[in-house]
């Protein structure tokens, strides 16, 4: 409040100078890593030189609301690298290159050569540009599939696992040694979807038919010329090549020559209500949250994923329920599951914040199993058409390395009292009985998650039930099939919880962090103790009882 003057003479002084001279006509951004939907959390300082500041969805938007308020810019030029990307995170992109579009720039997308994420990225843009010798990659989506069963049984270890039905195949990879037939028709759908989706996108952005679309997707790959001639691109022009192509005299700068030119908002007060943002990104489990020390080059779970900590987020979502500031909250939820029990805990807590303000969960490209049960006390739950969400399942097993202690000629033996106390070990598989209670055990959970999802979407149990049994959805299907409320990304997320709790569009939006007396997050391992991290996510997985958790089925150039 007391600084509140002195912000606001910085922001009038700011403001002039911008004024003399101007920014860039053409702002240029390179696109070589798909950005997060929230910006990174702060780490120590100790731990920055191990880490690398990502631009996020967010800040992207906040980039182009800059240059779309700003007449004297005329455009964006967007340089594409052949990077995976989310079909989620390609849609959050399309729609900022839509939003500019809309206010009358004009967006042009340059690249040496395109591959399907990329393709359809750019079929969102005004004109697409190809480097001289590039091309379009092979257009299109495919999966495959690591079956480690009979490996594993080389190496005298046996995964013994116990699943709601064959559609709750996160286990697939250590139990069987192929693919089964409730899997190939999962990823078939999936693979449907998403191949609907980049038709769509191609036929709307070049002009065409579907039909047309289909055709320029099923005779790629494509060279220069014959990209050119099959009207995939507009133009084959080097990158110095493109400042001639707009015009004469036109200027191109980056993000960093162009933000000294723009005109910053003015400050506000930081008070009155406001909108809450939390996130649960990661695989959930009992604990607290974290993130690897270090980003390893392939996002492997539990190695290169976040941590999404019941201790935490409990802790989190009291603090917003119980703030009379927050008038609403978002939740961003990005995770495959993990623990039921975590997901459950922080289902309860989430629920206290349901009945006290409006809470709307906005999915981000995955929200499955445990993400998707998580999701259930928002009024308003919000995916985008590639989100992969859904999973409602549980199973629970263990990996019995008896064969493998044989094989290194080693003796373990172990004296136990109680007659279950070793349903667990992996000295053996389960017996016949230990199966039952096992059994019993995932049956009264999957129960449990059936009756929590029908109670939310306001939907017969039965009904859940036909979708459920771990089948996994885009978003697209699952709006279709009621388990989402809308197809939208984080604006939109934030656009309803102000319009639910009647906020004006200028209400401010605060990522709360959790409170730092009743729940501080765990000190972050060093970057030497990556191993230590990764063994400890392992252990806190392993002591989970059931697990609600989706297995990555989609594997194509897109993820």
């Amino acid at each position: 409040m007391l600084l509140y003057p002195f912000r606001w003479l910085r922001w009038l002084i700011g403001s002039l100078l911008a004024r003399f001279g101007r920014p860039p006509d053409y702002v240029t951004f390179l696109v070589e890593d798909e950005p997060p939907a929230l910006p990174d959390p702060p780490v120590p300082f100790w731990q920055r030189p191990f880490s690398r500041s990502r631009l996020s969805m967010r800040e992207l938007g906040e980039r182009v609301e800059a240059i779309g308020r700003d007449t004297r810019i005329k455009g964006v030029i967007l340089h594409l690298r052949p990077v995976p990307f989310s079909m989620a995170g390609l849609q959050d992109l399309r729609e900022h290159i839509g939003r500019l579009r809309g206010k009358g720039k004009r967006v042009i997308a340059w690249a040496p050569f395109y591959t399907t994420p990329t393709y359809y990225l750019a079929c969102a843009c005004d004109e697409i540009l190809l480097l001289p010798t590039g091309g379009v990659m092979p257009l299109g989506f495919a999966s495959t599939g690591m079956f480690l069963s009979d490996a594993l049984a080389r190496v005298g270890i046996k995964a013994d696992f116990v699943q709601v039905s064959p559609y709750k195949s996160a286990a697939d990879v250590l139990t069987r040694s192929s693919m089964s037939p409730e899997l190939r028709e999962q990823v078939t759908w999936l693979l449907q979807s998403n191949h609907d989706q980049l038709v769509d996108g191609i036929a709307s952005g070049r002009g065409m038919q579907p039909d047309a679309a289909r055709k320029l997707i099923d005779e790629s790959p494509y060279d220069d010329a014959g990209a050119l001639a099959a009207g995939a691109v507009d133009a084959v022009v080097t990158e110095e090549q493109i400042p001639a192509r707009l015009g004469t005299g036109a200027r191109i700068g980056d993000w960093d020559q162009a933000r000294r030119k723009l005109p910053r908002p003015a400050p506000r007060l930081r008070r009155g209500r406001y909108v809450a943002l939390m996130r649960i990104e990661g695989t959930i489990l009992d604990g607290r949250s974290g993130r690897p020390p270090i980003r390893p080059p392939v996002n492997l779970p539990l190695i290169g994923e976040a941590r999404a900590g019941d201790l935490t987020v409990v802790q989190l979502a009291r603090q917003v329920a119980h703030d009379g500031r927050a008038a609403a909250a978002v939740l961003y939820v990005n995770s495959r599951g993990g623990s039921a029990t975590a997901s459950q805990s922080m289902f309860a807590a989430l629920e206290t914040i349901a009945a006290r303000k409006p809470l709307v969960v906005v999915m981000g490209p995955v929200a499955g199993s445990g993400g998707y049960l998580v999701s259930m006390p928002g009024r308003w739950v919000i995916a985008r058409p590639g989100t992969l969400t859904g999973s409602i399942g549980v199973l629970t097993g263990k990996l019995v390395t008896a064969g493998l202690w044989e094989k290194l000629t080693a003796t373990r033996e172990t004296v136990a009292f109680g007659k279950n106390v070793t349903l667990e070990s992996d000295d053996h598989a389960f017996t016949p009985e230990e199966r039952r209670i096992v059994e019993a055990h995932v049956a009264s959970i999957y129960e449990s998650f059936l009756k929590l999802v029908a109670a939310s979407r306001h939907l017969d149990r039965d009904a859940v039930k036909a979708i459920a049994d771990g089948r996994v959805w885009t978003g697209a299907q699952a709006l279709d099939r009621k388990l989402i409320d809308e197809l939208g990304g984080l604006d939109a997320g934030i656009a309803k919880a102000r319009a639910l709790a009647s906020l004006p569009e200028s209400a401010r939006v605060i990522e709360v962090q959790p409170p730092k007396r009743s729940a501080p997050p765990r000190t972050l391992p060093t970057a030497a103790s990556l191993a230590g991290y990764v063994l400890d996510g392992v252990r806190m997985l392993n002591r989970a009882r059931a697990l609600a958790m989706m297995d990555v089925v989609v594997d194509s150039d897109l993820f």
